[in-house]
């Protein structure tokens, strides 16, 4: 069977109609490389408008178009609608864009268009909170969004229980709100089924911004911590221990004692 060969930035002499552009955390230092002159380049730029005062930086003389919350479908039908006029459209995504970001829903929507797209990666949460947090995902781990906009609960808790049985470690995104705060206290019912109260959490806010905060706790008494849908949380698995400042998962090396 003939294999296609598949380089995804390789759209031979067409440039990307539309680029969804990762911005990382928020802060302009681990904005990549490959973000910056992606954001340079274009003509427009698409956005949520909190991820846009993020760039602004590099947003002068470009035309811009924001929506809130919510409006995910709106800004993506806007980016292909500008990119239809021949314009060079960058998309922004907090994090990264194939990260519960925008990549999957303006490559579902492309489908009617003769567009090309490409995704430029960006640091996700997951890597900023266990870079403040040292080395608690130094094993295998799960990411699970306990947002159930657009998941069933149901579903969610399934994954809950198998990341649990399986002793994975947890990196929890959208784990709170201010309407919502009944799917983190069952999370951690959940998780007490299959781990100790002392298994080491981390509660890391705004992730390398001005506002930053972190906190190392126990599964047990997490919730006496503040969240919400700027936390991420870090929660160890059976092997996962506090040393100081630092959460330390071992990956399994011997490590020779003198």
């Amino acid at each position: 069977m003939e294999k296609e060969k598949i380089q995804g930035h390789d759209h031979g002499s067409r440039p990307p109609s539309i680029r969804v552009v990762g911005i990382g955390p928020g802060d302009s230092s681990l904005l990549t490389p490959q973000a910056r002159e992606a954001l340079q380049e274009a003509e427009v730029v698409v956005g949520y408008g909190l991820y846009l005062s993020q760039v602004e930086f590099l947003l002068e003389g470009k035309e811009t178009f924001t929506s809130g919350m919510r409006r995910e479908i709106d800004r993506a039908q806007k980016a292909i609608d500008l990119a239809l006029e021949g314009k060079r459209v960058a998309v922004v995504s907090g994090g990264d864009p194939g990260i519960y970001g925008m990549a999957g829903l303006i490559l579902e929507m492309l489908e009617p268009y003769d567009l090309t797209l490409e995704v430029v990666p960006g640091i996700t949460a997951a890597n900023a909170a266990s870079a403040l947090l040292g080395a608690p995902l130094m094993h295998d781990f799960a990411v699970i969004s306990l947002s159930d906009l657009l998941t069933p609960w149901e579903v969610i808790e399934k994954r809950l229980k198998a990341a649990g049985e399986g002793d994975f470690i947890l990196v929890i995104y959208n784990p709170a709100s201010r309407k919502r705060r009944w799917q983190i206290e069952r999370t951690r019912e959940i998780l007490l089924e299959y781990r100790q109260g002392k298994t080491p959490v981390g509660i890391v806010k705004n992730s390398f911004r001005e506002d930053q905060e972190v906190v190392i706790c126990t599964l047990e008494n997490m919730l006496e911590n503040s969240v919400d849908m700027s936390t991420t949380l870090v929660i160890g698995n059976s092997q996962t221990y506090r040393r100081g400042n630092h959460i330390i998962t071992p990956r399994g090396y011997k490590i020779p004692v003198e």
